[in-house]
């Protein structure tokens, strides 16, 4: 089952692996899109940021994001959306 989530991430991110790594183990489906590839997606997540491009940026179903959230913070959007 999708989750309906989004991350906005690139492979030398130490918090982007971190996260992907958290959902990984949770078993949480997500959509990636690696801004070092998609130019586009690179400028959707300065859009999302107000001009910073800081990343991970996970887009939730609901229409919230996060930018670089700890786990913590992640693992309540979780459980916030039912996720886990």
């Amino acid at each position: 089952m999708s989750s309906g989530i989004t991350i906005y991430a690139a492979d030398w991110c130490g918090d982007c692996r971190r996260s992907k790594r958290l959902l990984d183990s949770l078993g949480v489906k997500y959509t990636l899109i690696d801004v070092e590839a998609d130019r586009t997606a690179a400028d959707k997540v300065i859009e999302i940021n107000g001009g910073a491009q800081s990343i991970p940026v996970l887009i939730f179903s609901d229409g919230t994001h996060l930018t670089e959230p700890s786990d913590i913070a992640l693992r309540a959007k979780l459980e916030e959306l039912a996720i886990i």
